[in-house]
């Protein structure tokens, strides 16, 4: 017999550079119905870049104060940082983060 089953946070990762407005749009839309708990803008590594604060703002208006959006990507300094959670993210990806803790 199987016990319950904990839910576990999903994370959904878009390329948003790779995306065009109503392709972010229908991804959220498709994240938030999900019950993800998370929407990223980046991995980080993709050639057309990372996070910026159009796509963060526009994610965050798109899946409401109940999911997470997580900026990732092209995050190399405290500035960075703060113009992301000022558009919205409440989570912030980067390899920077010594830098910008230093810097505050």
């Amino acid at each position: 017999m199987l016990g319950a089953v904990a839910a576990v946070p999903v994370k959904v990762i878009l390329e948003t550079a790779a995306l065009i407005e109503s392709e972010k749009l229908l991804a959220c839309r498709i994240v938030r119905d999900s019950g993800a708990a998370f929407v990223k803008t980046s991995t980080g590594f993709h050639p057309s870049g990372g996070a910026s604060v159009d796509d963060v703002s526009l994610l965050r208006s798109a899946v409401g104060p109940t999911v997470g959006v997580k900026a990732s990507g092209g995050i190399r300094s405290l500035a960075d940082a703060l113009a992301m959670l000022d558009a919205g993210a409440n989570r912030i990806g980067t390899s920077a983060s010594q830098a910008i803790i230093s810097a505050l």
